[in-house]
């Protein structure tokens, strides 16, 4: 079994099962599902599995948070899924969402899978710029030269890498998008404004679209444009060319459709895009640019603190995305990008309050979180972070966002701009290298990101304090930290059996979190601590209850009861109640629900047990309505 082949099978499940799934992608930390119906997906229990560290919904996409080791993971699912065989030549289908969801989605599916090699290659050509500055290089040098093809083959080609991605995401072929893109970098066509020739005529004259005609089409004018690095004109024309694939599937003949439908779609798909497509696809990107830069100039200082102050909230929410094609767009149209600098400081000041929690806390959980949290931060991979630290203690994340901002004030005033897509945290610094080598702006960008980082340590050391939590026991004294527990009292009255005996292995292998299981002698559920009904499955048969404290209790009365869909069961209450402790939330028949054959041996567990020390289950055999079930050591 593989190392993540568990965890890839509990996610699949959990989603929804393999047939609730259009298509999967995954970025820098996250498993990104496109499902069919995200109200069959279980957020609760994903967000509480062992090796999850959050579910977010954004963009059209149900985005399950891994961490660092999300490409072994992402293969794993594939595998266990057989996603990338079924999806692969399709992302079309399932819920579309409003146009702002489904543009998020479009660009993150278009981009995504683009992000690693385009970070490699900008991060070789960064250090390479770096290494030239420093002397260690020359310009003429074989090794620079080398490293300088590796730094700039995909983004000098990228429309060939986009046109494939493109494609996959419009659901067109894959290498009719692959041939759009090489059309358009072919070097014979490329090189004709450059080779001296003499333009046929000039278009637009005395306007901002002036264009010298080099070459006709069947007599129609083509306005040449540079299209090495761009975004938009092969997106846009692989957009369009999957509309034309599509005609043309129709109206040719299966027997011949294999080569005769590339062969039309690309006869008038190529010509199309020189002619109409490309040059009003530069247009529209040398505007955005120059809107951009327009807004950056108006106040570096703002658009910096801006940026830095709300970076991760963009990504918590996915809304980042918007931004990469801006960026990407700025470098290919101006050469230099000041949108994304503003970013720079958040992942540095979100590492540099987990140190000081680290350092500060008592919590050998919260340490034990921490280091790992700390060491990605670095890399600027922040989800572990953000996820299991600083976002639900909220004043630790405020202080990093503040210092963000702060430190985007800096880069914006030393106009930091970025020259290339490279890395994350430490590695994004040679990125900032302009043609001028080491200027004002690069020492701006280690500025931003020691401002940030030392303002996030040192906010944080003076203001954090260890949480105190109101329990039922008082806290004891063990190797200087405090200890805190919690008792859950039992929902149910019968007879206690070790969770690990019962059949449905998501709870016996302790996958879904610790607890124990009971067989119920009363058809009758009652909360076990004060709290809110977090979740209440439509088939009644399960129930989610968040305590005042933060302890999340699942009660899944007995097995593949979720089949009957509701008959037997009685909810008295509703999701987002209220609750006491000793509150009656269900009633069900249990003769009725035997006679089905089905078992009603029910799990209890704490769904985020991995958010405490331990959790310790009774030693009674016999149990009583809140007689004391399970003991949750903070």
């Amino acid at each position: 079994m593989g190392k993540y082949e568990k965890l890839a099978k509990d996610i699949i499940q959990n989603v929804g099962g393999k047939e609730n799934v259009n298509s999967l992608e995954h970025c820098v930390t996250r498993l990104r599902f496109r499902l069919k119906d995200e109200n069959k997906a279980n957020t609760d229990v994903l967000k509480n599995m062992d090796g999850v560290v959050t579910v977010v919904k954004s963009g059209g996409q149900y985005q399950v948070v891994i961490g660092n080791h999300v490409p072994d993971v992402y293969a794993e699912v594939n595998a266990a899924g057989g996603f990338a065989a079924e999806s692969g030549s399709s992302d079309a289908g399932g819920e579309k969402g409003n146009l702002f969801n489904r543009f998020v989605d479009m660009i993150s599916g278009v981009f995504a899978p683009t992000l690693g090699v385009l970070a490699a290659t900008g991060m070789i050509k960064g250090f390479n710029a770096l290494f030239l500055t420093l002397g260690w290089l020359t310009a003429e040098s074989g090794t620079y030269q080398i490293l300088n093809a590796i730094g700039d083959c995909l983004f000098y080609f990228f429309p060939i890498f986009l046109g494939f991605t493109a494609a996959k995401k419009f659901g067109a072929n894959h290498f009719i998008g692959m041939a759009i893109g090489a059309a358009l970098v072919y070097p014979n066509i490329a090189g004709i404004t450059s080779s001296g020739v003499e333009p046929l005529y000039t278009l637009f004259g005395g306007t901002i679209f002036e264009s010298p005609v080099y070459i006709t089409f069947l007599g129609i004018p083509v306005i040449l444009m540079t299209y090495s690095s761009s975004v938009i004109p092969i997106i846009i024309a692989t957009f369009v060319a999957s509309k034309i694939e599509a005609f043309f599937k129709r109206v040719i003949p299966s027997v011949v459709r294999t080569f005769l439908v590339p062969f039309c779609t690309l006869l008038v798909i190529v010509p199309l895009t020189f002619i109409f497509i490309g040059p009003i696809a530069t247009w529209a990107g040398t505007l955005i640019g120059n809107g951009t830069l327009a807004v950056y100039n108006f106040s570096p200082i703002a658009a910096g603190v801006v940026i830095g102050a709300f970076w991760q909230v963009f990504v918590i929410f996915g809304l980042h995305w918007g931004f990469v094609p801006i960026a990407i767009n700025n470098l290919t149209v101006l050469g230099r990008d000041p949108i994304l600098v503003g970013m720079l400081g958040a992942s540095f000041a979100q590492t540099g309050v987990v140190l000081a929690i680290l350092l500060k806390t008592k919590n050998v959980k919260l340490k034990s979180l921490s280091i790992p949290a700390f060491i990605s931060g670095i890399f600027g991979v922040t989800e572990p972070a953000i996820y299991g630290i600083t976002l639900p203690r909220k004043k630790p994340f405020i202080i990093s966002c503040v210092s963000a901002a702060v430190g985007g004030a800096f880069l914006g005033g030393m106009g930091t701009q970025g020259y290339m897509i490279g890395g994350l945290g430490i590695f994004a610094i040679p990125s900032y290298i302009g043609p001028n080598g080491l200027d004002m702006g690069f020492y701006g960008a280690i500025v931003g990101i020691v401002v940030s980082f030392v303002l996030g340590l040192v906010i944080t050391l003076v203001m954090f304090k260890d949480e105190v939590v109101a329990t039922d026991s008082t806290p004891t004294k063990k190797d200087d930290s405090v200890i805190q527990q919690e008792t859950v009292g039992s929902p149910m009255k019968g007879n206690v059996i070790a969770l690990s005996t019962i059949k449905d292995e998501a709870f016996s292998t302790g996958a879904m979190g610790k607890g124990v299981a009971i067989e119920p002698i009363e058809g009758k559920v009652y909360s076990p601590v004060d709290g809110v009904l977090t979740s209440l499955f439509s088939s009644g048969h399960a129930i989610g209850i968040t305590s005042d404290t933060g302890v999340e209790i699942l009660i899944h009365v007995g097995q593949d009861t979720v089949k009957l869909k509701g008959k037997y069961f009685t909810p008295q209450v509703k999701q987002g109640d209220t609750v006491k402790k000793g509150d009656l939330l269900m009633e069900f028949d249990m003769n009725a629900i035997r006679q089905e054959g089905y078992i009603l041996t029910t799990p209890i567990i704490i769904s985020n047990t991995g958010s405490y020390l331990d959790v310790i289950e009774t030693e009674k055999k016999d149990i009583g309505y809140q007689d004391g079930l399970l003991t949750v050591v903070i």
